[in-house]
């Protein structure tokens, strides 16, 4: 069992299916990344940032140059709440 858990947020779910029906060429992208966030989300691939502004709290990791994911990590019961998906202006406006 991986170390940390992903909860898929109903906001995540939704964008996620947009994501993927628009992106189908970063399927396999999308996974990797999400298990590399189970195992270790400090893995420097994923190249974790923290957000500032109203999305202060929150972290952001890479699927490539241009696509995010939005995430809150919470290490002490190790689950990482997926929040949000898409480009870089779609997940920080």
């Amino acid at each position: 069992m991986p170390p940390y858990t992903l909860v898929w947020t109903p906001t995540f779910k939704r964008n996620a299916k947009r994501f993927l029906k628009q992106h189908r060429d970063l399927v396999g992208d999308f996974s990797n990344v999400l298990h590399k966030l189970e195992l270790d989300p400090q893995d420097p691939e994923l190249r974790l940032h923290p957000l500032q502004g109203k999305l202060i709290g929150k972290h952001a990791v890479s699927i490539s140059y241009s696509y995010r994911i939005v995430i809150t990590l919470v290490i002490a019961d190790g689950e990482i709440y997926l929040h949000d998906v898409g480009s870089h202006d779609d997940v920080y406006r």
